[in-house]
């Protein structure tokens, strides 16, 4: 009888094991869509005087933070942002129309200027000729970037923002990468941009753009604000990210910020929700990135 009893109590324990797993796990997936967190960043720079705050977001994929994203935007006005950079994949490439990305930039545009670069999604849905993607987004405020560079002053602070989806270098014959086989929009983009004074930052929804072919060592760059990896989408302890893009299994870039020789910094970001990837994404609570750029030097009085 004794047996039994043990038997029964080692088959409960393992129910209550597996019973508490699968409810963890369902548990961290729903928060992975729906909760929201905000991860700062403060970034020091020569080129800066006082403090500039700006809130970055991207991957939103057509989904909804309540009615018309208001918890979305609730979150993003918390930061007291002096600009707001949308990073791509706001929409899918499959969308009907526009209406959830323009229905967030009229209300974001309430709180700071936006602007807007594109995404592998954006550029599915200009392709499929579904709508006038550009005019709509510049009707409900923000000002969107590709290829193209807008200098915008903050408190006396020259700040130039940039837009770049496609790649940052070319490819040979052979395989390799390098800088001689770009396309000669993208290259005459990259240079004239490079060749501000000003503190740069572009937004290159890919961060597979700047760390393939030495990219990172070739453009002095201050900042680039990416995307598009989800973090992983499902994020592993000790592990981090599973899967990223082009970088394929466990990528070295997933998410959070890394620092290169030329191109001073990178933030990539886990975005804010998936499209249909085969796995749900797992402890990866949607992210809004508040980023804070301070000045190195003392301000005179």
């Amino acid at each position: 009888m004794k047996h039994i009893c043990k038997h029964i109590k080692l088959f409960l324990a393992l129910l209550i094991i597996i019973c508490t797993t699968v409810v963890g796990i369902r548990y961290s997936v729903y928060v992975s869509y729906h909760h929201l967190e905000t991860t700062c960043y403060t970034i020091k720079s020569d080129k800066i005087r006082g403090k500039i705050r700006f809130v970055m977001i991207s991957d939103l994929h057509d989904f909804e933070f309540g009615f018309k994203n208001v918890n979305l935007v609730k979150e993003i006005k918390k930061q007291k942002p002096d600009f707001i950079l949308v990073v791509g994949d706001i929409i899918n490439g499959e969308s009907a129309d526009s209406h959830i990305a323009t229905d967030l930039l009229k209300e974001i545009v309430d709180i700071a200027p936006v602007y807007y670069s594109w995404g592998n999604q954006e550029e599915e849905y200009i392709k499929k000729q579904t709508s006038d993607l550009e005019e709509e987004l510049t009707d409900a405020g923000a000002i969107v970037l590709d290829k193209e560079y807008y200098k915008i002053n903050i408190r006396g602070n020259e700040i130039c923002l940039g837009g770049l989806y496609d790649y940052a270098f070319g490819f040979d014959g052979e395989g390799l990468m390098s800088k001689t086989n770009m396309d000669s929009e993208i290259l005459k983009f990259l240079e004239n941009f490079q060749k501000n004074k000003s503190y740069k930052i572009i937004m290159a929804h890919r961060p597979d753009s700047f760390i393939f072919g030495e990219a990172y060592n070739t453009w002095d760059i201050d900042l680039v604000l990416s995307g598009h990896n989800h973090g992983g989408q499902v994020i592993l302890p000790i592990l981090g990210g599973l899967y990223g893009g082009d970088q394929g299994f466990f990528p070295n870039y997933d998410f959070g910020e890394f620092h290169f020789k030329i191109l001073k910094s990178m933030i990539i970001t886990r975005g804010l929700s998936s499209d249909k990837e085969k796995l749900p994404r797992f402890n990866n609570v949607p992210e809004i990135v508040s980023v804070d750029l301070i000045g190195s030097k003392p301000t005179s009085n």
